[in-house]
């Protein structure tokens, strides 16, 4: 442990930053002024080191080699942005895959779901409120966890809080060793639809390559059952662990909390609907297994892929890039004849000015994107991506199958019958607020949304094959000239991909992944990004003095986005001094790694 030298005065800001919070690579870096007089977090600056460049290399490509180069942006994610570019080409190509194509590919982007969601919740998530990491924190709250009986404990088997908590600790804990087994198996069932994790190897524009069988379906079938089994554990065991915070910590609601301000791309193309035009993009979009949606304050503004579409805009803010506002126009209307703006990612130019990072100036590799409404360029989030699917799904309204139905205020799940358990019958509502818990307890109920809605699309499947309706391809020709847009959600929340062709090569090509949404920068107009403006003014409910924090409430803030996955987390606070004026970190220590 590093040795801290802090000043005695209480209403000192106290500079701390968490550099890096990573997946595989350190790309992200909060920093934040600690006021520990008053309890709270009184600055957040959100940042990003590293430059990836995708946009500029996609220039010049065969655009049929778009998802293949596409799905290597992300070692965890990949599928996602394979299926964004393939939905995007498509439409470029003007391509309609046939139906069981489709749902092999709905089928893999709910078993990605099921994997990734249940990896970061249980093993890197679940970290932040196991007992080791509460004991250390908050030893107050485990001694009430302890002697708090968990009111789920017939479903789900651990008789307190305190037990549901141990079952949580790394490598130790009995249900975080089951949860590293549980995404062994929804791999392959991803394996089984899409050839490989998580770059998929047959998965093309036009459809897919998998071989249809009733052997294939059964194999991800069985796995499938297991996973709804597990589902019916853990939803309840998630419930009893949030809702205990809430009672332990009177308050800890303002913990991550920012105005609802959500933004969900949808998700599962209805192949009876979904022709991939655009003139037609309203209404397949609003067919999609997850609804569409932009959600302020609680209400629906929109749930119209046209109109969501129209109003990206990606702004500069305080990042590491030159403005392209003399720069060619690529698109100035789409094929509804409705204008582009110059922000918008079909028009976007990508000119990298790498510079000295400054918390006054520039300090980012990330830009802002934002969303106008027509008055205002709103910095809108995923709600770590099952939070906004959930809340824009069900305002919407429009969902209703065998095992999912979006009532206007809640989503209700059926999960069947199963080898050890009856049928069970789960409700996610729609939440007072967009905080930590609230987008963590998402998570698990959308893990449950993707297994059944993984079950209506076996279901289908298996009638296609049985009926003789085995094909999964559909020939193309790449045309001179077209523009894409793709649009879906990664696990973590909205994907587009935006093409424009020239001469049959990639002119322009702009993938817009959920972390630049959630990891931006101030804006031109001041506006902090999401992860800065839920850090901002959370209060501090740790236990331990200055000289022993660890910042457990603002990590579980930033992890409750699902940001790069933090397995790599240090932590350094600075030496205390009072400012006179808040401005950029200039001298710190190295202090503890947390886990």
């Amino acid at each position: 442990m590093a040795t801290k030298k802090l000043t005695e005065d209480a209403s000192g800001l106290v500079e701390m930053a968490w550099d890096p919070i990573t997946r595989i690579v350190g790309s992200l870096g909060i920093y934040t002024k600690i006021d520990f007089g008053k309890g709270k977090v009184a600055d957040c600056h959100s940042t990003s080191s590293i430059f990836r460049g995708y946009s500029i290399f996609m220039k010049g490509k065969d655009p049929r080699d778009a998802h293949f180069i596409t799905s290597r942006i992300c070692g965890i994610c990949g599928d996602n942005h394979a299926t964004c570019s393939c939905y995007a080409q498509n439409m470029a190509y003007g391509v309609r895959p046939p139906a069981l194509g489709e749902q092999i590919v709905n089928l893999g982007e709910a078993a990605e779901y099921m994997f990734d969601h249940n990896i970061f919740q249980e093993n890197l998530v679940g970290v932040d409120f196991c007992e080791k990491m509460v004991a250390e924190t908050n030893p107050g709250v485990l001694e009430q966890a302890n002697r708090t009986e968990a009111p789920g404990a017939a479903a789900h088997g651990y008789k307190t809080i305190g037990d549901i908590m141990r079952s949580l600790n790394p490598f130790s804990g009995e249900f975080y060793r089951e949860a590293l087994q549980v995404s062994r198996y929804t791999r392959e069932m991803f394996c089984l639809m899409e050839g490989r994790h998580v770059h998929p190897s047959t998965l093309y524009p036009g459809g897919v390559g998998t071989t249809a069988t009733i052997q294939l379906f059964t194999d991800y079938y069985t796995r499938l059952m297991r996973y709804v089994e597990f589902m019916k554990r853990v939803v309840p065991m998630h419930d009893d662990l949030f809702d205990f915070f809430y009672e332990a910590m009177p308050g800890y609601e303002e913990v991550g909390r920012r105005r609802i301000l959500l933004n969900c791309w949808g998700a599962f193309q209805d192949p009876e609907v979904c022709n991939f035009e655009y003139k037609d993009m309203t209404k397949w979009g609003r067919a999609m297994g997850v609804t569409p949606g932009v959600v302020v304050d609680g209400k629906l503004v929109t749930n119209d892929l046209v109109d969501i579409n129209l109003g990206i805009r990606i702004l500069l803010g305080h990042s590491f890039y030159d403005d392209w506002e003399d720069q060619e126009m690529f698109v100035t209307r789409d094929p509804l004849g409705n204008p582009v703006d110059r922000r918008h990612p079909w028009n976007q130019h990508t000119n990298p000015e790498p510079q000295k990072r400054d918390f006054d100036g520039n300090y980012s590799w990330v830009m802002s994107p934002r969303w106008f409404d027509g008055t205002d360029h709103l910095a809108l989030d995923t709600g770590g991506g099952p939070l906004a699917r959930l809340w824009s799904t069900a305002l919407s309204g429009l969902v209703h199958t065998d095992h999912l139905d979006a009532t206007g205020t809640s989503v209700k799940i059926h999960l069947p019958k199963t080898a050890l358990e009856g049928p069970v019958d789960l409700e996610w509502k729609i939440p007072q607020w967009s905080n930590t818990l609230e987008r963590d307890r998402a998570r698990t109920y959308f893990q449950a949304y993707a297994a059944a809605a993984a079950l209506d699309f076996i279901e289908l499947a298996l009638k296609d094959v049985r009926a003789g309706k085995t094909k999964t391809w559909e020939t193309f020709e790449v045309p001179d000239e077209a523009i894409g847009c793709g649009f879906t959600e990664a696990v973590r929340g909205v994907l587009s991909h935006h093409m424009v062709i020239r001469g049959g090569k990639i002119a322009n090509y702009h993938p817009y992944p959920p972390t630049p949404w959630n990891a931006n920068p101030r804006d031109i107009y001041g506006t902090p990004g999401p992860y800065e403006d839920a850090v901002i003014d959370t209060p501090i409910f740790e236990e331990n003095t200055r000289e022993n924090f660890k910042g457990i409430d603002i990590m579980r803030s930033v992890r409750s986005f699902d940001p790069c996955l933090p397995c790599g987390v240090h932590m350094y606070l600075g030496k205390g001094k009072v400012l006179k004026k808040v401005h950029s970190p200039t001298q710190v220590t190295h202090a503890d790694e947390l886990f």
